[in-house]
């Protein structure tokens, strides 16, 4: 099995796509399992739901911060724990690649798995601005828009260089998304 982690927009999901398919395993997102609150800007029809605006207006960066990681820890890691062990506990498991921000460097150090391979991606904060407004349109959305993609972009660079700076990543597993491809990860890993 192998882990995926690094803050939004940094490429873990098309990386995990990639050594899924290298590997012929199964794939998985934590995006399925639960957003918090969510991307602040629209998709297609779907407008930015008031709640949504209003976490990113309202809080610092370091309240984004906070309340991301406490619904890390709190509701996503417990998901992905259990999805983990069930699969570790089943002797006709193939593999699987997951994916996610909420696969943090200290969970996974108390977790105390075996057979797990885990990687976290980070990138130059010109890289994740660059990937945040081209997914946010940002030269063609309002003011106010662009004030909550600020938000969001600021957290998502809080986040990264919380994981660079975490004592529980070293060279083997913090890897630059910059210039990371497949074979490097599956060599890193082997």
């Amino acid at each position: 099995m192998i882990l995926i982690g690094g803050t939004s927009h940094v490429g873990k999901s098309t990386l995990g796509h990639r050594l899924a398919e290298e590997l012929g395993w199964n794939y998985l997102s934590t995006d399925q399992l639960a957003r918090h609150p969510g991307r602040p800007w629209r998709v297609g029809d779907r407008q930015i739901p008031d709640d949504v605006a209003d976490h990113y207006t309202r809080l610092s960066v370091s309240e984004l911060v906070e309340s991301v990681l406490s619904h890390y820890r709190g509701n996503v890691w417990p998901i992905i724990d259990a999805i983990v062990r069930s699969r570790l506990n089943n002797p006709f498991d193939l593999g699987l690649v997951l994916e996610g921000s909420a696969i943090l460097p200290d969970l996974l150090r108390t977790a105390g798995y075996t057979r797990v391979a885990a990687i976290w991606l980070t990138a130059p904060d010109s890289l994740i601005t660059e990937r945040i407004k081209r997914s946010s349109d940002y030269e063609t959305i309002t003011a106010k828009e662009r004030g909550l993609v600020d938000a969001f972009l600021q957290r998502a660079l809080a986040i990264d260089g919380m994981l660079r700076d975490s004592p529980d990543t070293n060279r083997q597993n913090l890897l630059d998304a910059s210039s990371v491809d497949s074979s490097e990860v599956l060599r890193r890993l082997a």
